[in-house]
């Protein structure tokens, strides 16, 4: 194979991941992202948290140089009925699209290619990690190039690639078909620290008392807090979890996205990747709140919290100070602690982009996101500037 070979041709789109071998999945996935590990998906899959009757329809491309060949590179691909459960929000483009484009169908059904409900950046374009480097761009451009030619195929709106890599944007830009987007999240970064001390001498003398005060608070309550891996967990801590993560959904947001059924499977299959920080009662052992966090080579990544009583500055404790150190106690270069939150500054995050690339069908509607999204990546390239004059840590001598 050679990049004279035209490989788009090759790229079919099927309708579940889980059909798939998960080592040929696996072997383009790779493992610093547990989020596009065949188990996590196939897990949304046979869990029903994404469906017929979800608006979450799977529809992978696969890239193999013939039918019965091996699989060269593949995409989570979806088609989105809506918008909802993306976190790189559209809802406003999709009003838009139906005041200025009358003439054309719903902005829905649209072509999304992410980890659904999950706002964690990572490999969306996957490639075997065994092709040559060359041949592996060869593999990802012709990815970007069939989901783009699919969305026409298909005369859907637009087709979305959301919490890409800065690669993949570069690869997806120069094909001069999508569109970039910029966005924030805020992670730690493990300097080669050995405890947690180490970390804390970093900060400003302010931002330390206030950690030391916040950390004090929060383990002065009659509780306890335990770090358990998939293996460990048992069915009972498992089911109270989720009804700590339900309860805590149902609050703020309502319905949650995901069921007891995904959180089981992936309890089963992930093993030590799972990380889950359980809070209990000292007085009677009862479980009343968790951290549920996912495990890769280099980072760990917290994703749901949930608590069934309120303790002050418990979901501090235990979804930041806790996650860092366990990062330096196993050697995990950073911690992504989820979507929003400019709190997280003070305490150890550090703000940084996150990418999207957007292709629009219409032209004329392309022409005015373009104009949009311009305007949108200045602003945010000053505030990105803005909050990272907000960091914490000490000035370099």
């Amino acid at each position: 194979m050679s990049e004279k070979l035209d490989l788009g041709h090759r790229v079919t789109f099927g309708n579940s991941v889980g059909a798939l071998e998960a080592a040929e999945w696996d072997a383009c996935a790779g493992t610093d992202n547990p989020f596009v590990s065949h188990a996590f998906l196939e897990s949304l899959e046979k869990s029903g948290c994404v469906g017929e009757k979800t608006g979450w329809l799977p529809y992978p491309a696969l890239l193999r140089e013939r039918p019965d060949g091996p699989l060269l590179g593949a995409a989570p691909c979806y088609i989105k009925l809506h918008s909802k459960g993306e976190y790189m929000f559209d809802y406003h483009w999709a009003d838009a699209y139906h005041r200025l484009q009358p003439e054309e169908d719903s902005y829905y059904p649209k072509l999304q290619v992410a980890v659904p409900f999950t706002p964690v950046p990572g490999p969306r374009i996957l490639v075997d990690r065994g092709l040559p480097v060359d041949l592996q761009k060869v593999v990802k451009r012709n990815l970007l190039q069939s989901i783009r030619e699919q969305a026409d195929k298909l005369q859907f709106s637009s087709a979305h690639v959301t919490f890409c890599q800065e690669d993949e944007v570069q690869d997806a830009v120069a094909s001069g078909d999508y569109l970039p987007r910029l966005g924030e999240q805020y992670h730690w970064f493990n300097d080669d620290y050995k405890t947690w001390d180490d970390f804390l001498v970093t900060l400003t003398s302010r931002k330390r008392k206030n950690i030391r005060k916040e950390r004090e608070r929060a383990n002065s309550h009659p509780l306890e807090i335990v770090t358990l891996h998939g293996s460990e967990v048992t069915p009972e801590q498992l089911l109270r979890f989720y009804r700590m993560y339900q309860t805590t959904c149902m609050q703020k947001w309502g319905q949650p996205y995901l069921n007891l059924d995904f959180f089981q499977r992936l309890a089963q299959t992930l093993g030590d990747r799972l990380v889950l920080f359980l809070v209990r009662r000292t007085a009677d052992g009862q479980w009343v709140a968790g951290a549920w966090n996912l495990r890769g080579d280099n980072a760990l990544f917290g994703r749901n919290w949930g608590c069934l009583e309120q303790y002050d500055l418990l979901h501090f404790e235990v979804c930041y100070y806790r996650a860092i150190e366990y990062a330096i106690e196993h050697g995990l270069s950073r911690v992504e602690a989820g979507a929003q939150g400019m709190h997280k500054i003070g305490r150890g995050y550090r703000p940084r982009p996150v990418h999207s690339v957007h292709y629009i069908r219409p032209l004329a509607f392309r022409t005015a996101i373009a104009q949009y999204l311009a305007s949108e990546t200045q602003e945010m390239e000053f505030r990105l500037e803005a909050l990272a004059e907000l960091e914490p840590f000490k000035s370099s001598p």
